[in-house]
């Protein structure tokens, strides 16, 4: 099998963390098109003899911490990019990339050790640190949009446990709506197909169209959102998930959300 034919599979799941990693779906398939780019110019980038998965992201470790990619589009310019580039310079990336490659790319710490390019004994530091940097944010609101009781019971549990209150939890498009009618939550998680057909993308762009709200999207099909060829969400887990995970990216969407704040 030809190292393309490798990595092609693998090509959703390098976006997934590359725009949790950047808070943006441009800058972060950015990066994922200058991995390529090195690659196609030359495959010995990647280790032939290793873990290809493991290789693709070292490369994207690399280019993540030599490049600062100009990006830049109309909806990033001005204060908020500024504001974001000061915080990801402020709060060390190698703690976040630690905690995003074990808590939502599934890579053990000797794996993670491997992509950063550290001592195995220091992966565990650094996804302490930056659960803690996790723990320290301002508590918010949250709006659970799941139609499955277990897996928002689950959620609820965990945005509790974080510290943040539950606005509420509704399970179609139209509850969705009348539940941000009256009070605008800091932070929503959607399910992508509801309990009456309706689509939590739908119910997602309705809150959209009144205000501006992070949003991590829930999903047992990932890859459908992740082909880089159309605006998709940044922040995306996969069903079934794991409580690390889901704290994960609660705390990169909160991040950048925070960021934006500070632009106002």
């Amino acid at each position: 099998m030809s190292l393309a034919d490798q990595i092609a599979p693998l090509l959703p799941h390098l976006r997934r963390y590359a725009r949790a990693l950047t808070g943006s779906q441009k800058r972060g398939d950015a990066y994922v098109r200058s991995v390529l780019e090195a690659i196609v110019a030359d495959e010995s980038v990647v280790d032939g003899k290793a873990d290809v998965r493991i290789g693709l992201y070292r490369v994207f470790h690399g280019i993540w911490s030599t490049a600062d990619l100009d990006v830049a589009q109309p909806e990033e310019t001005g204060g908020m990019e500024s504001i974001v580039s000061q915080r990801l310079s402020r709060m060390t990336p190698i703690n976040r990339q630690a905690l995003l490659l074990t808590a939502m790319e599934g890579f053990s710490n000797r794996e993670t050790a491997k992509i950063l390019q550290v001592d195995e004994s220091q992966v565990s530091s650094l996804i302490d640190a930056a659960l803690k940097e996790i723990d320290n944010q301002i508590a918010t609101t949250v709006l659970i949009i799941e139609d499955e009781p277990i897996i928002s019971m689950d959620l609820e549990q965990i945005v509790r446990d974080l510290g943040h209150d539950v606005v509420a939890t509704v399970a179609t498009r139209d509850e969705a709506a009348d539940a941000t009618a009256t009070q605008k939550p800091g932070l929503v998680l959607a399910d992508i197909q509801l309990a009456d057909g309706s689509s939590g993308i739908d119910a997602v762009k309705d809150i959209f169209t009144r205000f501006s709200v992070p949003v991590i999207f829930v999903t047992a099909y990932p890859e459908r959102l992740l082909t880089g060829e159309r605006p998709e969400p940044t922040f995306l887990i996969t069903k079934p998930f794991l409580q690390s995970t889901v704290k994960a990216a609660i705390g990169q969407a909160l991040f950048f959300n925070s960021a934006e704040s500070e632009t106002a």
